[in-house]
């Protein structure tokens, strides 16, 4: 169902839009993505194919691609209808509330926060983690502290995935917003050091990174429920939509979607189970102290 925002304009300070420009090379990147090189290395490894990206987001494209000033961008997501019309001004108002939301929750805990910057591309891109193919999917880079977008490979989550629905949308950004998060309070920096002094628990890192930015998603989700003025005013279908979006991206529904196997040996991000559990932790609990999967 359609998100029902509150009010406030669509910021578009914190957004790099670099769709229209295409970087050299295809290679995946080192960012901690949603789906990331699970969808990448199943397509490639499992299958032999790499996954094709489908032709476009209907009436989301409009304005989208290359030539759209900064100023077209803010009126065109500030205009009437635009929050239904556009994917990207959606998750541009999402990430918008996101940083609203976790500025308040950092500086109540009276923790250092910095605002990550939310990037859009076509194609592929560089990054401070290498450059990346819109294969890899949505994802959030360290060194960058940006989260990039490739819209039209979110519309294959959606369509072959089944990550439905605009609040499915916003849990998606909230996720990535949770990478940003560990970021910033050094998780991610302490996991990476864990996992090169242990490669062998490498993916039990990983799927405990993951499954806490689940969880930051779900506290999201009701700190922006309660946020009020320029929040968002949930109800039961949306939580549904985010709980089912977390389930289709969960590793052993891709895998067997992909290639009919099942294998947690090689899981990145943890089960369907375990990612609707982690999200639904944070959604009751509201706080970022029950999202404890990294130790």
């Amino acid at each position: 169902m359609p998100i029902e925002f509150d009010s406030g304009r669509v910021d578009i300070g914190g957004v790099d839009d670099r769709r229209g420009s295409r970087s050299g090379g295809l290679a995946v990147g080192g960012g901690v993505g949603l789906v990331g090189l699970v969808v990448t290395l199943l397509f490639s490894l499992l299958t032999g194919n790499v996954p094709e990206i489908s032709g476009g987001l209907g009436e989301t494209r409009s304005g989208q691609g290359s030539g759209e000033s900064a100023e077209e961008l803010r009126d065109r997501c500030n205009s009437p209808g635009a929050l239904r019309q556009h994917t990207d001004c959606r998750l541009i108002k999402v990430y918008n509330i996101a940083d609203d939301v976790w500025s308040a929750e950092f500086a109540r805990r009276g923790l250092p926060y910095e605002s990550p910057r939310l990037a859009f591309f076509t194609g592929s891109v560089n990054t401070g983690c290498g450059p990346a193919s819109a294969e890899v999917g949505p994802f959030y880079c360290p060194p960058d502290q940006e989260i990039f977008f490739e819209l039209d490979f979110l519309e294959q989550l959606q369509t072959r995935f089944g990550a439905r629905g605009e609040f499915a949308q916003a849990y998606i950004v909230a996720h990535e917003f949770g990478h940003h998060l560990q970021t910033l309070t050094g998780t991610e920096r302490r996991v990476r050091a864990a996992q090169q002094r242990n490669p062998a628990a490498a993916s039990e890192y990983s799927v405990a990174m993951e499954l806490q930015a689940d969880c930051y998603a779900g506290v999201w989700s009701t700190l922006a429920d309660r946020l009020g003025e320029n929040g968002i005013a949930l109800d039961t279908e949306d939580i549904t939509e985010a709980i089912a979006a977390a389930e289709a991206v969960g590793d052993d529904r891709i895998q067997a979607k992909v290639s009919g196997r099942v294998d947690p040996e090689s899981w990145t991000h943890g089960s369907a189970a375990q990612r609707r559990e982690w999200f639904v932790t944070g959604y009751r609990s509201g706080d970022l102290d029950s999202c404890t999967t990294v130790r």
